[in-house]
């Protein structure tokens, strides 16, 4: 037996249209955009994804460093080896996810969530911590301050070739009618509280929600995840609480989960306005940029790099040679004349050298670009 989907109040309703328009409008204004900011946005939006996922199981890696390591820098990122490993895991892991956004064929089953779960532990594989495989002891959650107190023990592990098996069919066939939003949250519920691997079960958990939303197809993964905004300090704090008072202490699928889906609602609706509020931030950068090229002398491929360091805070040399296609002696040369320039400021030495605002960084640019937003509650609390 599963965590049941629950009837929605008139007001999640309206919350959910809500989400639904505010969806829509970042479907349209994304397809208008040009791609290249577009290209740097969902980058942008996939590294703080991972960067949010992992802080909360306690990885911490800045989402520009996240970045870097995504497009496979290894000098001047400020994390361990350890921090550096879990986020290119995750980063494999949310690559195949978003692969599989409008994947043919495609169906659930228990050799995907295993497949995924390699992608993310595999590093950490060993006899007594299987990587890919259902645990095979029991599990509990500890309560956070005091590593004796169980919060939270998942179901015995004899059961969960069931309960995953049941999980999967219902990913294929169950609740179709439901909002794939709604079905989502259910998806992350459910398989958190089967806990069905010795560790990675959270941002397991969580990518499953972004997976299911992606195939949607309304928005690419990239603008469709929540991951972002659940690592925000207080946020985590209201998704632990939320999990500890809709699961339960044990495995416990009769227990009502409209809370659960209220607080997902609310996260879907606030991302949402965080999402939308950086296309339009990242589309009146570009278009200043653009406006004011010729009168400092900027390619129209330099641009580019600009709008990065405009909504990013930096950008780097070999970041830049790919997205533009350039061979290395070209990208170094145009990052040397927006330095001589003064639009560009050269940071660190050699291989672990970025670039950030310079004196003549055109200032409507980054009042733009650092333009502020107020986030509002849809429940209005």
């Amino acid at each position: 037996m599963l965590y049941a989907t629950p009837s929605l109040t008139a007001v999640d309703e309206r919350v959910l249209a809500e989400i639904g328009a505010i969806r829509s409008e970042l479907r349209h204004a994304v397809r208008q955009a040009p791609a290249k900011w577009t290209l740097d946005l969902r980058r942008a939006l996939t590294a703080s994804a991972i960067a949010a996922s992992n802080t909360i199981e306690g990885f911490r890696v800045d989402a520009r460093d996240v970045a870097d390591l995504m497009d496979g820098e290894r000098e001047g990122i400020d994390a361990n080896e350890a921090n550096k490993a879990e986020t290119l895991a995750y980063q494999l892991m949310m690559t195949y996810i978003q692969s599989l956004y409008d994947a043919e064929d495609f169906t659930y089953s228990k050799g995907l969530l295993n497949a995924l779960h390699w992608m993310l532990q595999g590093h950490h594989h060993t006899p007594h911590r299987p990587a890919g495989q259902w645990r095979r002891k029991p599990i509990f959650i500890s309560t956070a301050g005091d590593p004796l107190s169980t919060e939270y023990e998942g179901p015995h592990e004899d059961r969960l070739p069931a309960l995953t098996g049941e999980l999967v069919d219902w990913l294929n066939e169950g609740d179709l009618d439901v909002d794939p939003l709604i079905r989502a949250a259910m998806a992350h519920l459910n398989l958190v509280k089967i806990h069905p691997w010795v560790d990675g079960n959270g941002r397991m958990s969580r990518s499953l929600q972004t997976l299911v939303i992606a195939r949607q197809r309304v928005l690419a993964p990239e603008f469709s995840s929540i991951e972002e905004w659940l690592g925000m300090p207080g946020n985590t704090w209201d998704y632990y609480k939320v999990l500890r008072e809709v699961g339960g202490p044990v495995y416990s699928p009769e227990r009502d989960t409209g809370a659960w889906i209220r607080f997902n609602l609310r996260a879907y609706h606030e991302q949402a306005q965080r999402v939308r509020h950086r296309v339009q931030r990242s589309a009146d950068v570009w278009m200043l940029l653009d406006q004011s090229a010729a009168g400092l002398g900027v390619s129209e491929r330099q641009v580019a790099a600009l709008h990065e360091v405009a909504v990013a805070g930096r950008v780097r040399r070999s970041r830049y040679e790919k997205s533009e296609g350039l061979n290395t002696q070209q990208a170094t040369r145009d990052m040397q004349a927006l330095v001589k320039a003064d639009i560009l400021k050269a940071v660190g030495q050699t291989k672990g050298r970025h670039y950030v605002v310079g004196e003549r960084f055109p200032q409507d640019v980054l009042e733009a670009a650092r333009r502020r937003i107020t986030i509002r509650d849809p429940y209005g609390s």
